[in-house]
């Protein structure tokens, strides 16, 4: 459904996007994930059409989206970046707005404008201004404004960023909904339990590269090295640095200060949890 070929966006000296390749099958979750600045929203970007590419090509259901961008998008719903709407206006009113502007007629905009707003949890507030409300609530909107047009393909850029934990509980909530229903969703995300929580595949980015693409479940078995910051009260003797270097899969443990030393671990989190509880003790 996505095809991302050689992708390349430079600006001026800064390379954003780096010869990314990458695929994303029929009716799958994939996590777009790495760091602010890895090249995630440049890359959305191009996929929408907002931006062009220094190389390569874009393909949406098998259309170039450079060449034929309008076919391509037709069946795409996407939110990139923070929405914003008229604050003047209801949940309603802007899916009419939006609806006419994608050419929709009205009785199909009012039928799949409540179908939306009940799928993302807004029906309570379909005649209530956007002024009044939170930015969660005008996240789920715009995930609503996405499906109106019963899209194939979801392009969501970082949906939970920015939100309070309730917030991100409900966008989250939702995506998950989404996900039983068939769509095709590529979701930006610089949030590791996010993209593990809701999605069937990752693919992790760094400086514009793809450094890797596998699904969730092989990831978790090849990534479980992880380093953990251990900040104690009062000060840690050396002593006790060196008993920890002798814990079950415990790689190195080095002080960084007088009561902060960091632990590479290479075990499962059940084992992670075991060996937070022994450093306690």
């Amino acid at each position: 459904m996505i095809e991302i070929e050689h992708l390349t966006k430079d600006f001026k000296e800064i390379k954003a996007v780096d010869d990314l390749t990458l695929e994303v099958p029929r009716s799958r979750t994939v996590g777009f994930l790495g760091p602010n600045g890895a090249g995630k929203t440049t890359t959305i970007k191009i996929l929408t059409n907002l931006i062009s590419s220094s190389k390569g090509r874009a393909m949406l259901n098998g259309v170039d989206v450079v060449t034929s961008p309008k076919k391509a998008l037709a069946h795409v719903g996407a939110v990139v970046e923070t929405p914003e709407f008229y604050p003047y206006l209801t949940p309603m009113e802007t899916l009419h707005y939006l609806g006419r502007l994608r050419g929709m007629s009205p009785g199909d905009i009012t039928r799949r404008g409540r179908d939306v707003l009940d799928e993302v949890k807004m029906t309570e507030w379909k005649g209530t201004r956007i002024g009044k409300f939170s930015k969660g609530m005008k996240q789920r909107l715009a995930i609503a404004q996405a499906l109106l047009h019963e899209p194939e393909i979801l392009i969501l850029d970082e949906p939970t960023s920015g939100l309070d934990p309730r917030g991100m509980v409900e966008v989250r909530e939702t995506i998950k909904s989404l996900k039983k229903q068939d769509y095709t969703i590529f979701m930006s995300s610089h949030l590791l339990g996010e993209v593990q929580e809701i999605c069937d595949s990752a693919a992790l980015i760094n400086r514009g590269k793809l450094l890797i693409y596998d699904t969730i479940e092989h990831l978790k078995t090849v990534t479980k090295v992880a380093k953990l910051e251990v900040t104690t009260a009062l000060d840690v003797p050396p002593q006790v640095v060196s008993a920890v270097n002798s814990m079950p899969n415990v790689r190195s443990a080095e002080a960084v200060n007088p009561r902060t030393f960091i632990v590479t671990f290479d075990g499962l989190p059940d084992q992670r949890a075991d060996l937070l509880l022994a450093i306690q003790k």
